[in-house]
């Protein structure tokens, strides 16, 4: 289909006055009238673009299941999720897991294990391993984004289930991924990095594992999250090849694989809504961007 030049100029002088997303959230809009909602639709739509803050936790919810495609059913599905929140939420009082005094992501973290049939027993109960600290760092990220308790723990809960369903035998590769990229971008870096023996040593497990939980502020976060939760880990691969190239010059002058994991463990929080922007543009670069019509 030719290109409407007046949609083209609008959308042009939108973006130079700032209003960059206007024409994305009118689209977006008219998806969300559908009934029942097209899944494969708004993902596409999160894939090509960013999620408008007012509907992402709706899209969210939608994508990952926790709302059904049929609109009309939501008000309902909504009472069944709340109510089962409370009978799991009290359930663990009972049995004298959690306390007013316990951190509301911990409460999360009990709640998904009661949910999995994997809780401990209280008297096993033990500081969280590695899976559990994952759970809890994309936990604390969530919280910031969501403001009511109910919608973030079933957010938590479902991202984390399709994370590992959907992607679990992905992410062992994504370090080779980031290798191969990081050759095409910037080969001098990767050199670099081998020869310091940094290259084993990135953070890039804890990065993918953790969905860049704790490693970007939310504000950055969320975009990338858009991405996964609509169907890429891939993205997560640009996100960590973003950073390195961001920070090229600092790395290129760190001989010391330990100063390297350190700075990177503790990137700036100034300029990632930056690294995200690119980051995106680079996945739509060597990905390509989905094309379904919206």
């Amino acid at each position: 289909m030719a290109d409407d030049p007046q949609r083209n100029f609008r959308s042009a002088y939108y973006e130079k006055v700032g209003f960059r997303g206007v024409e994305e959230k009118k689209s977006l809009e008219i998806l969300l009238k559908d009934n029942p909602l097209d899944l494969e639709k708004l993902s596409t739509f999160s894939q090509r673009f960013p999620l408008p803050s007012m509907y992402r936790i709706h899209v969210w919810k939608v994508l990952l299941g926790i709302l059904p495609p049929h609109s009309d059913s939501h008000t309902l599905v909504g009472c069944y999720r709340k109510g089962q929140y409370q009978d799991i939420l009290e359930a663990l009082e009972v049995m004298r897991y959690i306390n007013s005094f316990t951190p509301s992501t911990h409460v999360y973290l009990r709640m998904f294990q009661l949910e999995s049939q994997v809780l401990p027993r209280c008297s096993e109960t033990m500081p969280p391993d590695e899976e559990n600290e994952d759970f809890l760092s994309i936990s604390r990220a969530m919280e910031e984004i969501v403001d009511d308790p109910v919608d973030c723990y079933w957010l938590i809960k479902c991202f984390v289930n399709q994370f590992h369903t959907k992607f679990g035998d992905s992410i062992p590769h994504l370090p080779k991924s980031l290798e191969h990229y990081l050759s095409q971008e910037e080969p001098r870096l990767l050199n670099h990095l081998k020869n310091t023996g940094a290259l084993a040593q990135l953070p890039h497990g804890l990065w993918f594992r953790r969905c860049f939980a704790g490693c970007l502020p939310e504000s950055s976060l969320q975009r990338v999250w858009d991405k996964v939760i609509s169907g890429s880990c891939k993205i997560l691969v640009f996100v960590a090849l973003e950073i390195l190239l961001s920070y090229k010059i600092m790395l290129m002058g760190i001989n010391r694989p330990e100063g390297m994991v350190k700075f990177l463990c503790n990137i700036p929080q100034e300029n990632t809504d930056a690294i995200v922007t690119k980051a995106i543009d680079l996945w739509h670069k060597y990905c390509g961007t989905p094309m379904h019509a919206v």
